[in-house]
């Protein structure tokens, strides 16, 4: 029942919701939307601190004024 995808695959948890005919599916299931949803959660964080990296680089790089006074 679990693969591995990225990104929200509405035909994918579609069809295992139809294959969730007794509890221990279902409650597999409910697990794998929980993990990829903090995955996914984790790939935006990481992403967003990348930026954040790069932008605070960049600012050290160009100085406080940009670069418009180093001319």
């Amino acid at each position: 029942m679990d693969k591995k995808d990225t990104g929200y695959d509405y035909v994918r948890y579609k069809q295992l919701l139809a294959e969730a005919v007794d509890e221990p599916r279902r409650l597999e299931l409910i697990e794998i939307m929980i993990r990829e949803n903090a995955r996914d959660r984790l790939e935006a964080e990481r992403a967003a601190d990348r930026i954040a990296m790069t932008v605070m680089t960049v600012a050290r790089v160009l100085g406080p004024g940009g670069r418009s006074e180093q001319f």
